[in-house]
Order: C-alpha cells, then sequence, then structure tokens
C-alpha cells in the first residue's frame, strides 16, 4: 500500500489543502476528470483531518474535581459518554411536550364519540 501525500501532512497543514481543493472545486474552472480527481483527494484530506482530530480528542483530560492540596484532579476524556449525552439531550428536544400530549389525547376522545 503507498502512502499518501496526506499521511505527513500536520492537521494545519491538511486543512489548508482541504481549503485549496474546495476553492479549485468552488471555481469551476476544472474540467470534469480534474475536478473528480480534487474531490477524491478532498475526502481524504477530510478523513485525514477527522482522524487526527480524534487522535487530540482522545488526549483531552477532563478535569474533575480538586484534591487536598488544590491540585486539579482529572481522567482521560470519554468520548462515549459525551455522545450519549448529545443524543439524550437530542431525545428530549424532540420528546412530546405534556400540553401536546394531553390535546391529542383529547382529540382522540373526541373523535370515538359517536353521534
Amino acid at each position: 500500500m503507498s502512502e499518501s501525500p496526506s499521511d505527513n501532512l500536520t492537521f494545519e497543514q491538511c486543512l489548508a489543502e482541504l481549503d485549496r481543493v474546495v476553492r479549485a472545486l468552488e471555481d469551476g474552472q476544472l474540467g470534469l476528470e480534474e475536478a473528480l480527481a480534487q474531490y477524491e483527494i478532498g475526502i481524504g484530506l477530510l478523513k485525514r483531518c477527522h482522524a487526527q482530530l480524534q487522535k487530540v480528542e482522545q488526549r483531552i483530560l477532563q478535569l474533575t474535581g480538586v484534591d487536598a492540596e488544590g491540585r486539579p484532579v482529572t481522567q482521560p476524556f470519554d468520548h462515549a459518554a459525551t455522545a450519549e449525552s448529545a443524543r439524550q439531550a437530542t431525545q428530549l428536544d424532540h420528546a412530546p411536550s405534556a400540553e401536546s400530549v394531553k390535546r391529542k389525547r383529547k382529540k382522540e376522545e373526541d373523535t370515538d364519540i359517536l353521534f
């Protein structure tokens, strides 16, 4: 397997190259084949940026408190816990309100009455 040119780039270099690719594509001056090649390069750069961000994120320490001497107590950042919290928050945002549930029940009761 050959090494991709983006394998040795820093995150900032990778992001700058991705920006260059996007500008070239948005400019609309590339032929179809060159545009497709640049798009493929851009996808590779984007994947590389995401992978680099994920590695850095795993190194983040989360402050959990202060010990008896006043030093910060840390633990490794738990991405899964953050993702779970975000998922639960999204579900709460979409949960029906008590008022909307009452209105729905009332409407169902009204339609059950025979005339």
